[in-house]
């Protein structure tokens, strides 16, 4: 991260180089609508639809050439700021009470010395690579987590199988991939328990971690898989695998972001994932690093998270945070 701060105890940016020539803007608050934007230049800011006042926080996420990051900012600031104005003077009574809440967070990543990463996987659409992929990570004796959705495991259950075979962490991706942030409780708690349900009648295994589809999350989504049992999981290193990037840049854009404690983001059936895989795990594995499933890389207990990086601390031994 190159900057972060919070603005009125409601909001926070970050503002983080992720790829030569590009920056990613983080903008959080509560009641935002989550999402990700990648912007030629600041003059194509477009917000996507916002969902009705929530208790819980949402966040946007911007793309944009770095030459451009300066204007940029200050639009998208003018434009966050702008929309706290609103709500200003519109819904002053309410400030009291969303400032009185926690800002619940997912884990990105965990704060650790040991040299421990997680590698991930989401599969939403197709399975055409999976296979090349079981292969790789068993040639290089790795357990990862795959996130699937519902519809994906109706499509490939025998691909589904295979990743339990081969001894890896299946995680939820929800039934139907939607905005979660737009549905009620009741939704969200069909949406995990529909996949839950049907992953463990047909692999025997019971999801403990949630990827939410697109990153969206709010409070009310957090809450709903804390007490099913689960924990919700975002990444910390995003290999931008999902852009056709070539293997070449997907292997620098990863390594260059790696430390210990880090959750990478990779998707089943890009292109180039296989091809970049290999070289991935030979060089961690050379820098001394091991790779868990990711159920095996978080805490389960006393730990709290960070609300503004969405990584995981040990709580002091005096049961406070550090």
């Amino acid at each position: 991260m190159l900057v972060g701060y919070e603005l009125l105890g409601h909001a926070f940016a970050e503002i983080a180089l992720v790829k030569d020539g590009e920056i990613k803007i983080n903008l959080s608050c509560r009641g935002f609508p989550a999402g990700t934007r990648h912007i030629p230049s600041p003059e194509n800011i477009e917000f996507s639809k916002r969902h009705p006042w929530e208790e819980g926080w949402g966040m946007q996420v911007f793309y944009m050439p770095r030459g451009k990051v300066a204007l940029g900012v200050v639009i998208l600031l003018f434009l966050f700021t702008g929309f706290f104005t609103l709500l200003g003077e519109y819904m002053p009574a309410v400030w009291p009470v969303f400032s009185s809440q926690e800002r619940l967070v997912p884990i990105y990543a965990v704060a650790t010395d040991e040299k421990k990463v997680s590698i991930s996987f989401d599969a939403a659409w197709g399975a055409e690579y999976t296979p090349q992929l079981l292969e790789i990570l068993d040639r290089y004796k790795v357990k990862t987590t795959f996130f699937l959705v519902k519809f994906w495991v109706e499509k490939y259950p025998n691909v589904t199988k295979q990743i339990v075979a081969a001894g890896h962490e299946l995680g939820n991706h929800s039934a139907t991939h939607p905005h979660m942030n737009a549905l009620s409780e009741e939704e969200i708690y069909q949406e995990l328990e529909d996949t839950n349900n049907l992953l463990e009648r047909l692999t025997g295994q019971k999801p403990k971690l949630f990827r939410p589809p697109f990153g969206e999350y709010n409070n009310t989504l957090i809450r709903v898989v804390e007490e099913l049992g689960m924990k919700t999981i975002q990444w910390s290193v995003d290999s931008l695998d999902w852009r056709d990037l070539s293997a070449r840049e997907i292997t620098t854009l990863v390594l260059e972001q790696i430390e210990p404690g880090a959750i990478v983001l990779f998707h089943n059936n890009a292109q180039h994932t296989p091809a970049a895989l290999g070289p991935i795990l030979e060089q961690l594995q050379a820098d001394g690093y091991e790779i868990v499933p990711i159920s095996q890389l978080i805490l389960w207990d006393n730990y709290y998270i960070s609300p503004h990086t969405g990584i995981q601390h040990p709580k002091s031994p005096a049961g406070g945070n550090k």
